[in-house]
């Protein structure tokens, strides 16, 4: 009745008290939650890079420390290699899958293979890597017969440093993409059908609808994929930690820049230095995450 009474007034209804509640409990949580795991130990780890062990302030010797180690430069381009290979793979397959996935007529064909590409991503990050440890070994593996075929006869020889971002970036994708594939999903269901409907009757095939139409709409959906998947690259940890252990230190353990500050933190007693690099870290993250903003329209309204 109130909001009738208002609605007849013309004045726009009030949300009901015990929905304002809820929200701001819910916004509420959220809050502190990003207070207290998000603002505060980053700018934590602000205060840690500008200043020494003593607490007095270092200016950017911490960072001309870790810049001039002989390990920061091999660590940047292996983490920026396995980018590379692992944001184009995902970006060119990903969508390719979903358009292909969307367009099966078949319901419960489509419906079977979100669910088998989405499995491997419920497996847990450290899991993989070690199911990982058995396919790459020719000697266990089920695709022994293809490691082979490439000439690999021994683990070793399959892991060694030159072959590992293609490795990554395999590992990489088997657990992260069924995820963006099922998302791609949704978003393509989002597209209205009478725009496809009316380029069928215009003549366009689905190579056309998909180039012309879909991707178009896609854009801020690859965009933001691109967003989170940087951002979960460049902390590239587990995967060459735990094939360093296995591998009896032939991937090195500072092959990765969280590497390099886990060394620096947990070997050498410098959280300093370590809180230097995540610095650096997030200043790439942030200026590659604004290009895909800028190229992919993330936030342009329609």
């Amino acid at each position: 009745m109130a909001r009738e009474a208002a609605r007849q007034a013309g004045g726009r209804p009030r949300p009901a008290p015990s929905r304002s509640a809820t929200s701001y409990t819910f916004v509420a949580l959220y809050a502190v939650l990003a207070i207290a795991f998000g603002i505060l130990p980053a700018l934590y780890a602000v205060y840690l890079a500008f200043t020494n062990g003593d607490g007095t302030f270092a200016g950017i010797g911490n960072f001309t420390k870790v810049l001039g180690d002989f390990r920061f430069l091999p660590a940047v381009e292996h983490v920026a290699l396995y980018l590379v290979i692992w944001l184009l793979s995902l970006v060119v397959l990903v969508t390719f899958l979903a358009i292909v996935v969307h367009a099966i007529g078949v319901r419960w064909l489509s419906r079977t293979l979100r669910l088998i590409f989405y499995l491997p991503g419920a497996i847990a990050g450290a899991s993989s890597v070690l199911l990982w440890l058995f396919v790459l070994d020719p000697t266990a593996s089920p695709i022994a017969g293809l490691l082979r075929l490439f000439g690999f006869a021994s683990f070793n020889q399959v892991i060694a440093p030159g072959h590992l971002p293609p490795i990554f970036a395999i590992i990489a994708f088997w657990t992260g993409a069924g995820g963006w594939i099922v998302i791609m999903y949704g978003a393509l269901n989002n597209i209205s059908a009478d725009v496809i409907e009316a380029a069928r009757i215009d003549g366009a095939g689905p190579v056309q609808i998909a180039w012309r139409i879909q991707l178009p709409l896609l854009r801020k959906w690859i965009s933001y994929m691109g967003i989170m998947s940087l951002a979960a690259g460049t902390q590239l940890f587990v995967e060459p930690q735990l094939l360093s252990q296995a591998s009896n230190a032939i991937v090195p353990n500072d092959y990765s820049l969280n590497q390099l500050a886990y060394l620096y933190a947990f070997q050498q007693n410098d959280f300093n230095a370590a809180a230097a690099i995540s610095l650096l870290l997030l200043v790439i993250a942030l200026a590659l995450s604004a290009v895909f903003v800028t190229r992919g329209g993330l936030f342009e309204r329609d």
